[in-house]
């Protein structure tokens, strides 16, 4: 099937600081902490953009891996689709920096799920044509920019951070297998959040409140992860890394419970970052690579959610 020949993650050089949100907001400065968890995290800077960070990142990451732009046969773009600039493609913007000139470039939005439905889909048109070649996949949005730190109603937001992360991907060699993604949405949550325009920006609103996400976070997560492990033929027992996105410590610390796998088997990294969107679960494995916490054949679960609301878990294996 192929997978991930390498991966490579970039942190922007602005900081979100919850005396600022304090400040802005009025929200006490404990009940920003029980959302952030930290004083600061990373964000883009005033005059930083998602698709230069995804550039930084894939230039990075080409050199490396020694991958030649000629040899790069798809460039996808994944976030939320509130892009840097409207009506353009990052995508192909990414590649005209790096000198790829005979790809298909194109965006994917499903929010903080959208990395790994590119991955996806990356791997299934790599199989399908002829010849080798590569995909490059960007994982990069502008998330804490969408966030009214003067409203106290979007507190839940406040951790809201900013990351970019290039994933090269090949039918033929890789470092991680992909051996399975399974996704679903729950379509009764679509609007729940919604972009509105204020003061001359977009920013995230909630609509009213409503019971019953919590659940259907555990529900959905469990239900796929029990899945994806029915299609690898595997057992909860044979995880070896379960890496979630850190949008709520609560939540993650729950699904741990919920299906039985000690905290020692995932990677928390709320006490530095916030919620740095579709990057986390690599920001997450680059951590373990660093550590060298991976094995051969350890079986590796990705468990990605988005707003709209959409959940995805996607079984890779360490082949190195």
């Amino acid at each position: 099937m192929g997978g991930i020949v390498d991966f490579e993650v970039r942190l922007p050089r602005g900081r979100a600081a919850v005396h600022l949100m304090h400040r802005a907001s009025g929200v006490p400065v404990e009940a920003i902490r029980e959302i952030t968890h930290t004083e600061e995290f990373p964000v883009l800077g005033e005059t930083e953009q998602s698709w230069e960070l995804a550039a930084e990142a894939a230039r990075a990451l080409l050199g490396r891996t020694a991958v030649r732009p000629g040899d790069v046969r798809q460039v996808i773009f994944a976030g939320s689709g509130e892009w840097d600039v409207p009506f353009w493609s990052p995508a192909a913007r990414v590649a005209a920096e790096l000198g790829v000139e005979d790809a298909h470039c194109f965006e994917v939005a499903n929010f903080c799920n959208a990395g790994t439905t590119a991955i996806r889909i990356a791997l299934d048109r790599l199989a399908g044509q002829r010849g080798d070649g590569y995909a490059l996949v960007l994982v990069a949005d502008r998330l804490s920019q969408l966030v009214d730190h003067a409203d106290p109603g979007s507190k839940e937001l406040f951790n809201f951070g900013d990351a970019a992360a290039a994933v090269l991907l090949s039918r033929r060699e890789a470092v991680f297998e992909v051996l399975h993604t399974a996704v679903r949405t729950d379509p009764s949550w679509a609007d729940y959040y919604h972009g509105e325009q204020r003061d001359g920006r977009l920013v995230i609103r909630r609509g009213p409140h409503r019971s019953g996400l919590a659940d259907a976070y555990v529900d959905n997560f469990t239900r796929l992860v029990e899945e994806t492990l029915r299609a690898v033929g595997g057992k909860r027992d044979d995880v070896a890394h379960f890496l979630i996105n850190q949008g709520d410590r609560r939540m993650h610390e729950r699904l741990l419970r919920e299906l039985g796998l000690p905290r020692e088997k995932s990677v928390f990294n709320y006490h530095r970052l916030g919620h740095m969107g579709g990057a986390d679960t690599l920001i997450a494995l680059d951590g373990l690579r660093e550590r060298r916490a991976l094995r051969r054949g350890d079986l590796v679960l990705l468990a990605t959610s988005a707003m709209g609301f959409s959940w995805g878990v996607t079984a890779l294996e360490y082949a190195r």
